[in-house]
């Protein structure tokens, strides 16, 4: 059994997906606000966390945020808010996945189950260090440097410069980029990842979109040799 943290206060809603996801391999503990999800996550230890935007108390952001700073368990944000920037600031505080509502008890069942996917297959310990020029990336920490300095970047800025690093000089579309980050497919109006890569570039001094380029038609290539 896998423990699910819910943080949700629609009771309609938390009583359709305790019941739906108790019927499989989940345990449901559920929290109605904010401002007390923090100590009860620390006390419940879940293995997923599946967390409401609009919470009385505090704002699901925060809860997000302070969640991930303690821990790297799966999150998932279940929100009725259709604003792109949401879904973008999410990713940013360290969410691993935005769902909007309604969602089918069957869509939120898999993306669950996705999630925990990858997580099982991150448990083993990387100690890679990829470098390129100036670039240096290393995955025990999580930590990245740019011409000897660190460079501080979000969890999802981290996430996407990672993948593109390791597929060095090969194009990868919106789509692999999603899949590998996120476990899903891109649906054609998604700009989370070129906001991304906007502020990467930004950070790396990429100005003329060198380093990290723009194939058009096809998605993104991070070019080895532009970063010396």
């Amino acid at each position: 059994m896998y423990r699910v943290l819910l943080v949700e206060d629609d009771p309609r809603l938390a009583e359709l997906v305790t019941e739906y996801l108790s019927s499989y391999e989940f345990s449901v503990d559920l929290v109605t606000r904010g401002d007390t999800a923090l100590e009860h996550f620390k006390q419940s230890q879940p293995d997923i966390v599946v967390l409401d935007l609009m919470l009385p108390g505090m704002d699901g952001m925060v809860v997000c945020r302070q969640i991930r700073e303690q821990s790297e368990v799966p999150i998932l944000i279940l929100t009725a808010r259709e604003d792109t920037y949401d879904e973008v600031s999410g990713l940013e505080q360290g969410a691993d996945d935005f769902v909007n509502k309604p969602v089918q008890p069957r869509v939120l069942l898999a993306r669950l189950r996705a999630l925990l996917r990858r997580t099982q297959q991150k448990a083993a310990p990387d100690t890679r260090v990829l470098e390129f020029g100036g670039l240096r990336i290393m995955t025990n920490d999580r930590s990245v440097s740019w011409r000897g300095q660190p460079c501080v970047l979000s969890n999802t800025e981290y996430k996407l410069l990672l993948v593109l690093a390791e597929a060095a000089g090969r194009v990868l579309s919106r789509d692999e980029l999603l899949k590998k980050m996120r476990g899903i497919e891109f649906d054609g109006l998604d700009r989370s990842i070129d906001n991304c890569i906007s502020k990467l570039r930004k950070k790396f001094d990429d100005n003329l979109s060198e380093k990290i380029k723009t194939v058009w038609g096809e998605g993104y290539l991070f070019s080895p040799s532009a970063w010396n």
